[in-house]
């Protein structure tokens, strides 16, 4: 009677272990936690879902979203397909296995920034949908090394016994050995009122058992750990002993993109001349879908490391599918809007999205001017390009309790000054990224700086007023003038001097002045990337925070969108002309 009460218990626990997982993969949403520079659009793509399934299933979010909300994601229901999983506590990469029928390579496989480091409650995962998964696993697993069912002896219900150190704690430890906190809990009901040092824990069996994993009795099978199970199937770092890389772009259509592809083989100079071998295959793309489409089709193309392009935004999607299908790093130059790289781990996007640019400024911005006032100028006409930049400025101050007030871009000296506090920092930020602006309200403020010497006073704008740097220099410098961008280079610092010698010397031409300068982005692009594959090999990723290198224009600083999504280059600077006549480019980690 005892022995079927055991069996009885025993059965009940492992409903219990999946009851949450179940549920979940019953509900028809998953939950999404929105992380810094996110919008409902770029959430809607990376799940594949439409921004009015989001809104219906949480009311009033189309008005506000903010970093850390918790927004319900509708599931896709044809359960043929790929699906997504929010990690809850207790479930570790072992139990997902299980629970999905899936194998953790496969997870690991999909989800290609996932690690045994984030591996955390909330994060949210892609769980593949294996093909030929039963005929599969026959070939992998003879039948002789399937566990016995057969009940073996009673055993303790301790499978050791832990003491406990310093600063460890009840997540620390259950972790450690592959188990929940809950069944650590039960198994140890003093825990209940604390964890104290030096404290012994029954370390229990965990629920479910695996079969493949091996076996430390005659009758038991542990589980591994999160970190056991990453690090066996972490892929073995491959050198690249010579680059292929690739230049897919509209020559003929676009002269920037001769002066990208001059920069470029400026760059492939230099790093040759260091010992790095590299094959370079350039195509000339065109502007259509179907003159991209004969490239594709070429054998070389699927046995390049790296691929460069395209410009234009109908050949974005096929070449992203080729390059995920043949497994080759893509990487987008020019483009801003693409939705390829929120689901191919293959992409890196080098033009920052919109709201990922937008959020790093807000951020930057309170960081550089922590006890702000800020006073916006308005301009008589409205600037509808810079509405979603100001929007979300003002809320971000809102929220932060920055207070903010607002003057007309004809707003003289004397209005100007009693928009000023003496016990803040004001920070002019005109509305509108126009020169026009610039030269209605330049000659007031400066006034007023000349007037209020004592003032704490500053002017912040945009990433297009290096266009009008030469008009408004000096008032620039009077009014202690900031302004983002995610590229900026001048003819002052040394590496801007020695490109654009070594660029005249090479193709007996100067520069063009336009910004960006295509020319260098096409140096930091190429230099960057094929010196990481030739000293890293097909483990650049997960060493591109060690890419110390110092660009010409473009800075970089790459994240993963999502756990099975691409990189998009997050780095802003905020360009400082300062009132000792100096220029600073500020960079923020």
């Amino acid at each position: 009677m005892k022995h079927t009460y055991r069996i009885l218990i025993f059965l009940l626990l492992i409903s219990a272990s999946y009851t949450l997982g179940m549920a979940q993969e019953n509900q028809s949403y998953f939950l999404h936690t929105i992380e810094k520079g996110q919008s409902l659009y770029s959430i809607s793509i990376m799940y594949n879902v439409t921004t009015e399934d989001i809104i219906r299933l949480n009311p009033g979010c189309e008005e506000k979203i903010y970093a850390g909300q918790t927004l319900k994601i509708p599931k896709m229901q044809d359960k043929k397909k790929e699906t997504f999983h929010t990690i809850q506590a207790g479930e570790t990469l072992y139990k997902l296995s299980v629970l999905y029928k899936v194998s953790v390579k496969a997870i690991c496989e999909a989800n290609p920034g996932l690690s045994a480091e984030n591996f955390r409650i909330g994060q949210v995962i892609l769980i593949p949908q294996e093909e030929g998964k039963a005929e599969s696993k026959a070939k992998e697993k003879p039948k002789k090394d399937t566990v016995t069912a057969i009940q073996g002896p009673v055993r303790s219900r301790c499978r050791e016994m832990h003491k406990v150190k310093r600063r460890e704690t009840i997540f620390s430890v259950s972790r450690k050995y592959g188990i929940s906190e809950q069944e650590l809990i039960d198994a140890n009901p003093e825990l209940k009122k604390g964890m104290k040092r030096g404290q012994l824990l029954c370390i229990p069996y965990p629920v479910v058992a695996e079969p493949s994993s091996p076996v430390k009795g005659k009758d038991e099978v542990i589980p591994p750990s999160d970190s056991e199970l990453f690090e066996k199937n972490r892929e073995t770092p491959e050198k690249i002993a010579t680059v292929k890389a690739a230049l897919l772009l509209p020559f003929h259509e676009d002269r920037r993109m001769v002066e990208y592809y001059e920069g470029f083989l400026m760059a492939v100079d230099s790093l040759k001349r260091t010992g790095t071998s590299i094959d370079l295959y350039v195509y000339d793309s065109g502007k259509d879908v179907a003159s991209l489409n004969a490239i594709l089709e070429k054998k070389e193309l699927k046995r390049m490391n790296i691929i460069f392009g395209p410009m234009h935004q109908a050949q974005i999607k096929p070449l992203s599918e080729f390059a995920k299908k043949n497994d080759i790093r893509l990487v987008i130059p020019f483009s801003q809007r693409g939705k390829e790289v929120f689901n191919n781990p293959n992409i890196y996007q080098i033009n920052t999205p919109q709201s990922y640019l937008y959020s790093e400024v807000y951020d930057h911005f309170t960081r550089q001017f922590p006890n702000a006032h800020v006073i916006f100028i308005e301009p008589s006409t409205p600037d509808k390009g810079k509405a979603e930049f100001i929007k979300g400025l003002k809320q971000d101050l809102k929220s932060k309790g920055v207070p903010m007030r607002t003057v007309s871009e004809s707003a003289d000296k004397e209005k100007l000054k009693a928009a000023l506090r003496e016990d803040k920092q004001n920070v002019f930020v005109p509305t509108s990224g126009s020169n026009v602006l610039l030269i209605k309200a330049l000659p007031q403020l400066v006034l007023l700086a000349r007037d209020s010497l004592s003032q704490d006073m500053h002017l912040f704008g945009y990433p297009e007023w290096q266009t009008y740097t030469r008009d408004h220099l000096e008032s620039f410098f009077e009014l202690d003038t900031y302004f983002y961008s995610s590229f900026y280079t001048n003819t002052l610092f040394p590496a801007a001097v020695r490109f654009t010698n070594a660029y005249h010397k090479w193709y007996s031409k100067d520069l063009s002045s336009k910004y960006p300068n295509y020319a260098m982005l096409g140096f930091d692009t190429g230099f960057f990337f094929l010196k990481g594959l030739s000293r890293y090999g097909s483990a650049l990723e997960s060493n591109l925070s060690k890419m110390s290198l110092t660009p010409i224009q473009t800075g970089f600083m790459f994240e993963r969108v999502n756990n099975w999504g691409g990189f998009i280059n997050k780095k802003v600077f905020f360009i400082h002309f300062t009132p000792r006549f100096e220029l600073e480019k500020l960079e923020f980690e």
